[in-house]
């Protein structure tokens, strides 16, 4: 810890507000990650220091979080970015990001503490505590984020201290004053907007999200949360409580539910319309000026992040089929070119054996597994596995859905399962000529489930944008020809389309 090595008071460097400036003055002007790091230290050496008056500490925090703003902008900007990052460098900005937020939301959180007990110099800052706690829950936000950034397990001191400061709030009426969180920041918010912000994005499922939109996200709910409501009773609105009693994750509230005293509620009904006219204006490949999302993103990007949120309030997620504890072992192989070679189309050029994993439970649609720490870096949202349960004969395929790791830092994977059994195919286009890739290009053939449409085909095909809704395909399957006609994209992958084809069986010679 720096303060342990500053001595008595009077030798703190900050120990008046010129020397803070002074110092601040001396940092790098061009290396946004050496001042980052550089004030997250004193940050850190601040808030440990309890010498300090109460509103002598808030002041010179102030100035270093707001010193530190711009940088850690910029450093969000390279992190949360569409190209992919060498590990070396995306660990890099991770960790000065994380380490920003979560000593600047501790160091917050100090001073709130402080105040509470009665320390000198608290009564300077009465006036100043809505901005005192807005600013813890906002940086408590960033920390809560950099922790989903890698499916972290969540530090539950961020709901103990989100339930103190809104309750503070609540019982000393300042939850709903309105205030410009840093200076230059055009919109106002509020102790209120700020905590709804935190329950609303995270209850949205991030888990089930890329870190690139996660973040996407994130700025979506950020621009309009002052119209998330919080209540403390329940209405049809509702799609989230939170416990000021029992401080946890928020969850998603269930009519029966028995209703506390201490209970909030998190409506999102107001953001609908919102939501609703921001996708009409992204699909028009135009992204609103008055949305900050941190830099500069295409508006399909961000339309897909917009459309997680709605489709989450229109129909929240749920699951289809009961999970049963029933430990299975299972092969699986990772990445679109991994589940083509075990198939009769690939030429099986790789000598890596399947990997046999005990799955903890499993339904109808999907599974959970838990991995080792190490090894799992081509695990992501969106991954295709190819699998197969010991003693059947036949793969199938599934996608990553949900990711998190466990204090052991093992990462708990959630997987959708698209078929139970798939099939090697070379797909050409019809008629011939250019249109994209190669003609023969190896495709997945999946299987019908019992109930599904026998008239269509889903197709997994070799890499992202070969689906074309103008072009369709022939291919030929147990000696069968068929064409293919176009129906829709139903995801798009990494390394891989996923389809549907209306199927024509097409007569010998044709």
């Amino acid at each position: 810890m720096l303060s342990s090595i500053f001595g008595k008071k009077s030798d703190h460097p900050m120990a008046d507000i010129k020397s803070t400036q002074a110092l601040l003055d001396d940092l790098p002007k061009n290396d946004s990650h050496k001042t980052l790091m550089e004030l997250t230290e004193w940050i850190e050496s601040v808030s440990d220091n309890t010498d300090f008056k109460v509103d002598h500490q808030f002041a010179v925090l102030r100035l270093l979080d707001e010193s530190a703003q711009l940088h850690a902008r910029k450093l969000a900007r390279e992190y949360f970015t569409p190209q992919e990052l060498n590990k070396f460098h995306e660990n890099r900005l991770w960790l000065a990001l994380g380490n920003f937020s979560r000593h600047s939301a501790k160091a917050y959180c100090g001073v709130f503490n402080r105040y509470c007990s009665g320390d000198k110099g608290g009564g300077a800052i009465k006036a100043q505590v809505p901005l005192l706690a807005a600013r813890a829950v906002s940086a408590m936000n960033g920390q809560l984020k950099y922790i989903c950034a890698r499916y972290g397990p969540i530090d539950n001191t961020i709901w103990d201290n989100l339930a103190r400061l809104y309750q503070h709030a609540e019982q000393q009426q300042y939850l709903d004053t309105s205030f410009a969180l840093y200076s230059g920041v055009s919109e106002n918010t509020s102790v209120k907007s700020e905590a709804g912000r935190l329950l609303g994005w995270y209850g949205f499922g991030v888990g089930a999200l890329k870190p690139l939109y996660m973040h996407l996200t994130e700025r979506i709910i950020a621009r309009y949360c002052p119209a998330i409501g919080m209540n403390s009773q329940p209405n049809e609105g509702n799609l989230f409580s939170f416990d000021l009693s029992n401080p946890a994750a928020p969850r998603r509230v269930h009519i029966d539910a028995t209703v506390h005293p201490s209970m909030r509620f998190v409506s999102m009904a107001g953001m609908r319309p919102k939501l609703e006219e921001l996708i009409k204006s992204l699909q028009k490949k135009v992204v609103p000026e008055d949305i900050n999302l941190g830099g500069a993103y295409d508006a399909e990007l961000v339309r897909d992040a917009a459309k997680h949120l709605l489709g989450y309030l229109v129909a929240p997620p749920s699951r289809r089929s009961v999970r049963r504890g029933i430990k299975i072992n299972m092969y699986v192989v990772s990445s679109f070119a991994r589940v083509v070679e075990l198939t009769d189309v690939g030429l099986n050029f790789s000598n890596e054996k399947p990997v046999s994993l005990e799955i903890e439970d499993i339904s109808a649609n999907g599974f959970r597994m838990v991995l080792p720490a190490q090894g799992t870096d081509n695990i992501f949202i969106g991954s295709l596995l190819g699998v197969q349960p010991e003693g059947v004969k036949h793969w199938g395929v599934a996608v990553v859905r949900r990711l998190m790791r466990d204090d052991a830092n093992r990462l708990h994977v959630g997987v959708e399962i698209l078929a139970n059994q798939i099939a090697g195919v070379s797909i050409s286009q019809s008629g011939g000529g250019g249109g994209g890739f190669e003609d023969g290009q190896p495709a997945l053939w999946l299987e019908a489930r019992q109930g599904e449409s026998t008239g269509e085909t889903q197709l997994l095909m070799m890499k992202a944008d070969t689906f074309s809704a103008n072009r369709s395909l022939i291919t030929r399957l147990n000696e069968k020809s068929y064409l293919l006609i176009p129906s829709m994209l139903q995801e798009k992958g990494s390394d891989y389309d996923l389809a549907s084809f209306r199927r024509i069986e097409q007569e010998k010679g044709s």
